[in-house]
């Protein structure tokens, strides 16, 4: 009589065998993600200069680096660059959804426009608005060269300036993501509950300021935590666009990590900042994970 393999034996192996395919995807994130995340921390209490010194010394790459005048140089023009970043794009992101919600007739022409920027790589963004606000050669050469020849716009070379340049360009990329995030939860609001206020002789303002963008909470959150997460870790768009510069009016703590680690060679310094960056992330995610685990707990 012919053998035949036991149902049990199959569907076991049916069962492990997406284990085995993901194996080697986990761990190789185990160790290129968690596993340099943990060699980072150690290297940031150690001596490590120009390469790796695996002996410790405690706390002293943190307070050389807090002691460090570009580093808080660095915090405060992360504090510019983030804040303006963040209620900017939010602004411009409702607005635009707002704009779009009220269906307009060429709203599909708009959202791949509202929303090509987020295609291009920071390093395009950069480079294009160098180009465009170049005194030499952008904005202010052209208005000069239309007749308008008391024109200046020299805000990239202007170290009081340029870290307002670096917001305008992440603007310009990111406020159309944001845009379809509003969007999306505009079209999620019930209808019933708008039709009901209308009935009521609401005027449209109230209808946004007392019901629909109240609604919109969750959205303003997760726009927060996006936009905060891209803010601490920029660096392709501050390189691209001002290199840091002019001196370090545009240094972000993303740039002030890379430039200590390989072009300082102080690495131990480099890495204590690339963890103080990594915390401040987690600090954001973590509560907003959390929560978010909690309500779908409670749902069910």
């Amino acid at each position: 009589m012919a053998s035949y393999p036991k149902k049990g034996s199959r569907g076991w192996w049916q069962q492990q065998i997406p284990k085995l395919v993901l194996a080697p995807s986990f761990a190789l994130i185990l160790l290129f993600v968690y596993g340099f995340i943990i060699w980072t921390a150690y290297i940031s209490f150690s001596k490590s200069r120009m390469l790796p010194n695996y002996d410790l010394i405690g706390l002293r790459p943190y307070e050389k680096l807090w002691n460090s005048l570009n580093w808080q140089v660095a915090l405060e023009n992360l504090a510019v660059f983030g804040g303006l970043y963040i209620i900017i794009c939010c602004a411009l992101g409702l607005f635009l959804a707002i704009l779009l919600d009220q269906r307009i007739r060429i709203e599909g022409g708009l959202r791949p426009i509202f929303l090509y920027p987020m295609a291009l790589s920071f390093i395009v963004t950069g480079t294009a608005w160098k180009w465009f606000l170049n005194p030499g050669l952008g904005l202010e050469k052209t208005m000069q060269n239309w007749g308008w020849e008391s024109f200046s716009f020299d805000w990239l070379v202007n170290p009081d300036m340029a870290i307002y340049t670096v917001v305008i360009a992440g603007v310009w990329q990111t406020s159309g993501f944001v845009m379809a995030m509003f969007l999306a939860g505009l079209r999620g609001i019930d209808s019933e509950i708008l039709k009901a206020a209308q009935l009521d002789g609401a005027p449209p303002y109230k209808m946004y300021t007392r019901i629909i963008i109240p609604q919109l909470r969750p959205v303003f959150l997760s726009a927060f935590i996006v936009l905060a997460h891209m803010a601490i870790k920029s660096y392709d768009l501050v390189i691209a666009l001002t290199g840091g510069g002019p001196g370090n009016a545009t240094e972000l703590p993303a740039t002030f990590m890379y430039s200590y680690t390989f072009t300082r060679n102080q690495m131990a310094v480099g890495s204590a900042s690339a963890i103080i960056m990594l915390m401040t992330i987690a600090a954001i995610i973590i509560p907003y994970l959390y929560s978010e685990l909690k309500e779908g707990k409670n749902a069910h």
